[in-house]
């Protein structure tokens, strides 16, 4: 990453650390993949993330803001924006998939459409889906000077979720619409999510509640169209596996997680992924 990213990326997270202690709310869920919960009646959540991938391509860098609202206990809005800080040049992916794209801008409805609750244990599923507004930033690598039209995002997500273990697997879809005889690539993402919360971990304020997930991330991207033509060896097929851990201390929480590949099958018109991060920091008021 160039000096001057990697100051303003530094920059603003600190002013990320700093706010944070004065909040106070979260979503309990994985920060790479995808998970069931969903905001109670009235309830507001702000998530602010940074999120990388690094490699032959050098390392790319952003952050991203969320905003959401409980509609009712079982329906979630929320809008997100990003600020990139160096563009991305590596086969598409959402990186974590509660926002999407690096780079684009979001509107999506989460709802909880099945819940069922058992002794100590609920299992549930939510559906996912939206509108994808590309940015404005310069792109990278391969995509450089691409035209995009609007993005459609769906996708859905089932698990179950005890006191000390969770287990989430759901996938989405992106589709982006023709621009100017341009068409960015669809994606195909699934992902799988394992999460333990150890007895001595399960704390209440003054102190801070812990978990650790192992999340799995698939990603199937398609060719990437200009002037109405594909463009040869543009498609690619990545999977990543790595550990993430979540904190909560009243409404606020701390995530951050790392990934490595697992398996990657993309042409020479793109840099070679070797590790993804995400950090985020939920309140929920």
């Amino acid at each position: 990453m160039p000096h001057s990213h990697f100051g303003r990326f530094g920059v603003a997270l600190g002013v990320v650390m700093a706010i944070v202690p004065h909040l106070s709310g979260a979503d309990h869920g994985p920060v790479f993949g995808l998970a069931t919960p969903t905001n109670p009646q009235g309830g507001w959540s702000f998530d602010l993330g940074a999120n990388g991938r690094g490699g032959t391509g050098g390392v790319t860098s952003a952050i991203e803001a969320e905003l959401s609202y409980g509609v009712t206990q079982n329906l979630k809005l929320a809008v997100s924006g990003p600020v990139v800080f160096e563009p991305d040049p590596y086969p598409r992916s959402s990186v974590t998939e509660n926002t999407p794209i690096s780079g684009d801008f979001s509107g999506l409805a989460w709802w909880r459409f099945q819940k069922k609750d058992f002794a100590g244990k609920r299992f549930e599923s939510t559906a996912v889906g939206g509108i994808l507004l590309p940015g404005p930033q310069q792109q990278a690598g391969v995509y450089r000077g691409l035209n995009s039209g609007v993005g459609y995002l769906g996708g859905a997500v089932t698990g179950l979720a005890s006191r000390s273990q969770y287990v989430w697997a759901g996938a989405s879809y992106q589709r982006y619409a023709e621009s100017k005889g341009d068409r960015r690539p669809d994606l195909l993402s699934y992902t799988a999510v394992y999460g333990y919360r150890p007895r001595s971990w399960r704390t209440d304020y003054p102190r801070w509640d812990w978990r650790i997930f192992g999340e799995f991330t698939g990603e199937r991207a398609g060719a990437l169209e200009r002037q109405m033509v594909e463009l040869p060896g543009s498609q690619a097929s990545q999977m990543f596996l790595g550990p993430s851990v979540l904190g909560v201390y009243r409404a606020i929480g701390i995530e951050a997680g790392i990934q490595f590949p697992v398996y990657r099958d993309a042409g020479p018109l793109f840099p070679k992924e070797r590790y993804r991060f995400a950090i985020n920091f939920a309140y929920f008021f």
